[in-house]
């Protein structure tokens, strides 16, 4: 039986949780059928594309459409950061896991939409693509979905973690107190006369300041848990500054 000629992959140490053990090393012999693109091999061996940086065929760059040949070395980097995403504002689309990073990202003033039940991923993909918005998930068989806008890998299982992951990638424009934690909506001042009839008596006496969504009309005030929303809001703010503009 004939051997399957073969090429040498390597990747950066960044993407080494998604690929087979002998992949997490030096460079290894990888099979290739003459036919696959590049993309296609780097998906098969666990990596969404969402995840892959540059990618170098005997040190030049290729798109991930270059159909490897036998004998290539191929180099696999992690994505650059920041991570510019041209052509649209930058915006967000949150799956149903990751409902404590889209209320932190709104906190901070990032357009960030988030399906609290399970639509499906064809229904998120189409989504994604329809509203042109980041897919952030830690379900690396949506990121693979060829429809897509645009797709990152949420790396840990920590809110406080996926929070600096997200801001470190792509670096948005951070306007804290200004979006609804609940639906996404832009917050507006509100009069105490107006709000009058949405909170309770021990409410109106205690504060004064008030802000209302314009989407969904719920009331925000600095009420008990607000310390530890703007020690979120801080730390953001201190190690990110406010980003670049959007």
């Amino acid at each position: 039986m004939t051997a399957r000629p073969e090429i040498r992959i390597s990747f950066a140490p960044g993407l080494h949780l998604f690929v087979p053990p002998r992949h997490r090393g030096a460079p290894a012999a990888h099979p290739t059928d003459g036919s696959s693109t590049l993309g296609h091999v780097v998906e098969s061996l666990g990596v969404p594309l969402t995840e892959a940086g540059m990618l170098l065929v005997d040190g030049r760059p290729v798109p991930s459409s270059h159909v490897p040949g036998a004998g290539e070395d191929v180099e696999v980097r992690g994505v650059e950061r920041p991570q510019r995403v041209p052509g649209a504002p930058l915006r967000f689309l949150l799956d149903v896991h990751l409902g404590t990073l889209a209320r932190r990202l709104r906190l901070l003033g990032v357009d960030a939409a988030y399906e609290s039940e399970d639509i499906g991923d064809p229904a998120l993909a189409a989504l994604s693509a329809r509203e042109r918005r980041v897919m952030l998930s830690r379900d690396r068989g949506l990121l693979r979905r060829r429809e897509l806008w645009a797709g990152a890998y949420v790396y840990s299982d920590r809110p406080d973690d996926q929070l600096r992951d997200v801001l470190s990638r792509f670096a948005p424009a951070l306007a804290p107190w200004t979006r609804c934690t609940a639906c996404n909506g832009e917050l507006g001042a509100a009069d105490k006369d107006d709000v009058r009839e949405h909170i309770e008596r021990g409410t109106e006496r205690t504060y004064d300041v008030f802000a209302r969504c314009t989407a969904c009309e719920r009331v925000y005030w600095r009420g008990a848990h607000h310390a530890r929303l703007e020690a979120i809001v801080d730390g953001a703010l201190e190690e990110f500054g406010g980003g670049a503009a959007a």
